[in-house]
C-alpha cells in the first residue's frame, strides 16, 4: 500500500477512540471530525513545495520559507464530507471549495450522483477529496472520476476511517491517487458498513437517523 498513509499520531488515535463511542454527542462528534481533519490535512500537505523569500523580523532582515504558488481545492463528498471542510480550511484558508453530492443505494450499495459543483479553475489546482468514511470505495471512486474529467493538477483522498475493501477498490480504480486516513478497520459487514467503524458519519454529524 505504497500510496496509503495511515496516520498513527497519538492525538489522532486518541480523538478517534472518542469519535467511535456510541455515547459521543453530535456536537462533540462534529468537533472531533473537524479536529481530526485538521491533523490529517497537516499530513496530506507535507509535500507542498516551498520557496525562499526575504522578510523583515523585529530584529533584522532574513530569508524564510513560503509555499510556492500552490492552488488548492477541497471537495467534500456530500453530505458527511462537509464535516471535514472547516478543519482543513483552518490550515489552508485560501483553498477553494467544491461539492460533489452522492448517496449510496442501499440495495446495490452503488453511489448515485445528484450534484456536482467545482471551482472553475480546478484544472489549475491540487485537489483534496474528503469523506469521513471509505467503505466500499464506490463514492470515492465516482467522485474522483468526475473530478478527473476536469483535469486537475493532482488529487488526494482524505478520510478518517477506511475498510480494506475500500482501500483496495480505490487503489485499483485510481492508482495515482494518494490516500490519507486516520485508521483502517477490520472489514465491511453484510450491509456495507465498516466494522468496528463508528456508525453512519453523516447521521452522527448532523444528528439525523
Amino acid at each position: 500500500m505504497s500510496n496509503v498513509v495511515i496516520t498513527n499520531h497519538p492525538l489522532i488515535q486518541h480523538k478517534l477512540s472518542i469519535l467511535r463511542r456510541v455515547e459521543t454527542s453530535s456536537k462533540e462528534f462534529r468537533a472531533l471530525i473537524r479536529e481530526i481533519a485538521m491533523l490529517l490535512c497537516y499530513e496530506a500537505t507535507r509535500d507542498l513545495h516551498l520557496k525562499e523569500i526575504e522578510i523583515e523580523t523585529p530584529i533584522c532582515k532574513t530569508t524564510a520559507k513560503s509555499i510556492e504558488g500552490k492552488k488548492l481545492a477541497i471537495v467534500p463528498i456530500l453530505r458527511a464530507g462537509l464535516g471535514m471542510v472547516d478543519g482543513m480550511l483552518e490550515l489552508i484558508p485560501s483553498a477553494r471549495v467544491g461539492h460533489i453530492g452522492l448517496y449510496r443505494d442501499h440495495e446495490t450499495l452503488m453511489p448515485v450522483e445528484y450534484y456536482c459543483k467545482l471551482p472553475a479553475d480546478i484544472n489549475e489546482r491540487d485537489v483534496f477529496v474528503v469523506d469521513p468514511m471509505l467503505a466500499t470505495g464506490g463514492s470515492a471512486i465516482d467522485a474522483i472520476s468526475q473530478i478527473k474529467l476536469r483535469k486537475p493538477r493532482s488529487i488526494k483522498f482524505v478520510c478518517i476511517i477506511s475498510a480494506p475493501e475500500g482501500i483496495e477498490a480505490l487503489q485499483k480504480a485510481h492508482p495515482d491517487v494518494e490516500i490519507f486516513c486516520a485508521g483502517m478497520d477490520e472489514k465491511l459487514n453484510e450491509h456495507g458498513y465498516i466494522v468496528p467503524g463508528l456508525g453512519d458519519a453523516g447521521d452522527r454529524i448532523f444528528g439525523t437517523k
